[in-house]
């Protein structure tokens, strides 16, 4: 392909007919016909807020008894996810909530809206997510909007200080050019009145368009049409790199900070051209305040602000007005976020001169993740065999490393009989003799600020960064090594402020440990029983026993053809796997066989995968049979006889098909689970020789 044809073949990709849409402009009038058309695009910017996130759609689930709605916008499907919210459904909740009322005008919209919560806590992420989604709403037909700016011909330069074309500066509602004393009228006959959401144009211009409607008014001596010959109505996009609707202020440096920073500044350049400071044309309104006119602007931890700002932002809350230097009061339609963490509210609720600014904000937790899943969602979105190229993340690796976070986060149960692991397992979702949904959420109203402590994800993120670059595995990482990174980590980690917390931290890692272990042992016993045959063998041999038992019947020895009591033995060993109590055994036993009735009733053949209990016990059981054939504890001495390693290899194969690991780390985990069965026989010598 030659340079023009890839060219070429490039300029083709161009949607040329949305870029005119974007890039659409018309009279004033023609632009009345569109408002009567689609309101829609007169909405402030709470509305447009709130219909942005609505629009996405949600979903609606029951947890704990209550009901939650999932907000698909959070879950950023746009950027691939990129910046997608896990497990804050009910936060979020909150916040979509004081958006609605404020889109309705019930107050909220006179509010600073303050994230509040502990570092890394996904704060400055919904910010971002805003505005990124205003940038992409507004380029939709649904989220349009638009502006204005000045047409003046060279005999009426004098008005725009030597400009054929002046964009107004605050990119205004164009109908803020009706007259206050006429948008009654206008409201009326755009059809605004009768909505079931008021749509309503309040305020008045700013002072660089009100100055040149006045002078324009006067030319014409008060005939609009001809001051509306002079606008022209243009669709605006909101974009922060293009301080177009999208602004955000970051307290620096007390020294080197202004207000004007938020209000704009004086030009002084133009002041010798105008001849006074107090004209409109020799002011710059590019504070951001000004930028964020008709979306959002973002305070980055709003309570470091100089008390200096804090007048500008009350009145830019309360009032929806800031007061540029020189000027009048002039009226602003933008959201305010900020979010801060935790110390700084502290400061915030001990600070009288703050009172004023506790008043005006409604605060919205945003605590960490204290569901096990929703935490995994997070570190498997950045650590998984699609991103991570030349290293193997063995199985439960992120799994651990999430659940010690989430440990770190909970509060001890009070008054239950109950660990913090299980505490986990609860609210995760998992079931627990003697705990219902009510003791799940009793657990979580006496668990006040749960969540507002503990470890953020971005620790355990940098855990997992140093084990993936680390020298001690070659293809793989496993839980181990991230765990001994997490460790390691807590002897210098600047926000573990005493040592009961840092000694709480280490004896959650040894939690997480112990549980892993269960774990991996269980997947190693359910790879040595997985021959599906021997399984099956096994099963009919218990069904046979536990229909004679029943039935009071004798069984037939396949062997020696000779009629024989049931085997108590064998299916007390399978029974006793899943902790069936002999007082419940022949409870359990009629089960099984009127589960079977049931199924030849309906045509249907028994088949034990079908029946979890069952399944499990004859797993550890044939596991139990076959454990010591295998010898695995062998591995652990390295010297292990031909017939062994033939069969430890099979496991190993199915480790690798069935649980996901890789060669290495399938090997680690025999090793390990070995070592551990080893300790667990010496253990039992132990005992028996004593």
């Amino acid at each position: 392909m030659s340079q023009n044809e890839l060219l070429s073949s490039i300029i083709a990709q161009q949607d040329r007919a949305h870029f005119d849409d974007l890039h659409w402009e018309g009279s004033f009038e023609a632009y009345l016909d569109i408002v009567k058309n689609d309101s829609r695009v007169a909405r402030n910017s709470f509305q447009r807020v709130y219909d942005m996130i609505i629009e996405m759609g949600r979903t609606e689930y029951i947890d704990s008894r209550k009901q939650i709605f999932h907000y698909n916008f959070f879950d950023d499907p746009h950027h691939n996810g990129k910046d997608a919210i896990f497990g804050l459904d009910i936060p979020l909740m909150r916040f979509v909530n004081v958006m609605r009322s404020a889109a309705l005008g019930y107050g909220t919209e006179k509010r600073v809206i303050l994230l509040h919560g502990p570092v890394g806590s996904s704060k400055s992420t919904i910010a971002r997510l805003i505005k990124k989604g205003l940038e992409r709403y507004t380029r939709t037909e649904a989220g349009r909007l638009y502006s204005f700016e000045w047409h003046l011909p060279k005999e009426l330069h004098h008005i725009s200080g030597g400009q054929d074309v002046v964009m107004d500066p605050l990119h205004e509602e164009p109908l803020k050019l009706i007259p206050q004393d006429l948008r009654p009228q206008m409201s009326r006959t755009l059809g605004l009145d009768g909505l079931d959401r008021p749509i309503r144009t309040k305020g008045d211009l700013n002072p660089a368009s009100r100055y040149i409607f006045r002078l324009l008014m006067e030319h014409y001596q008060g005939d609009l049409s001809k001051v509306y010959q002079h606008v022209r109505v243009k669709r605006i996009v909101m974009s922060e790199k293009d301080r177009v609707g999208i602004g955000t202020f970051q307290p620096k440096d007390e020294k080197n900070q202004d207000s004007t920073e938020l209000t704009g500044d004086i030009n002084y350049r133009k002041i010798a051209e105008f001849g006074s400071d107090s004209d409109p044309r020799a002011f710059n309104f590019d504070g951001e305040f000004c930028v964020a006119n008709r979306g959002i602007i973002e305070f980055v931890e709003i309570l470091k602000l100089d008390v200096a700002f804090l007048y500008d932002l009350l009145g830019a809350t309360q009032e929806h007005r800031i007061k540029p230097k020189k000027f009048a009061q002039t009226d602003i339609d933008e959201v305010i976020i900020g979010h801060t963490n935790e110390a700084e509210y502290q400061k915030l609720l001990s600070n009288e001169f703050m009172e004023a600014l506790r008043d005006r904000t409604v605060k919205i937790d945003i605590p960490y993740i204290t569901k096990l899943k929703e935490e995994i969602k997070i570190y498997q979105k950045d650590y998984n065999q699609e991103t991570i190229k030349g290293k193997h993340i063995a199985p439960h690796t992120v799994e651990m490393a999430a659940m010690w976070a989430v440990l770190t986060r909970l509060e001890e149960p009070k008054g239950h009989n109950l660990n913090v692991l299980q505490k986990l397992k609860l609210y995760d979702g998992k079931s627990l003799p003697g705990f219902t949904e009510d003791s799940v959420k009793e657990l979580r109203k006496t668990a006040i600020r749960e969540g507002m402590d503990g470890m953020s994800a971005r620790y355990v993120q940098d855990k997992i960064s140093n084990a993936l670059v680390s020298d001690k595995s070659q293809t793989s990482i496993n839980p181990f090594l991230v765990l001994n990174e997490l460790e390691s980590g807590l002897k210098t980690h600047s926000l573990i402020t005493n040592e009961d917390e840092r000694r709480r931290y280490r004896e959650l890692l040894q939690v997480v440990r112990l549980e892993y272990e269960d774990i991996v042992k269980n997947e190693v016993q359910r790879a040595i029983s997985a021959d599906g045959d021997a399984i099956g063998r096994l099963c009919s041999n218990y069904i046979d026993n536990i229909k004679a038992y029943t039935q009071k019947e004798r069984v037939k020895n396949k062997y020696t053809g000779q009629d024989e009591e049931p085997d108590e033995r064998l299916m007390r060993a399978i029974e006793e796997k899943i902790d069936i109590p002999e007082s419940r055994k022949d409870d359990f036993r009629r089960e099984i066989m009127n589960y079977i009735g049931a199924l030849a009733i309906d045509g249907k053949q028994f088949d034990y995968t079908t029946n979890e209990r069952l399944h499990k016990a004859l797993e550890l059981k044939l596991f139990e049979d076959q454990k010591d054939t295998i010898k695995l504890t062998t591995l652990v001495s390295n010297v292990v006889d031909r017939d062994t390693q033939e069969k430890i290899d099979i496991v190993k194969d199915r480790l690798i098909k069935n649980f996901g690991y890789n060669d290495e780390s399938a090997t680690d985990v025999l090793n390990f689970v070995a070592s551990l069965f080893a300790r667990g026989d010496a253990k039992s010598s132990d005992e028996g020789s004593s």
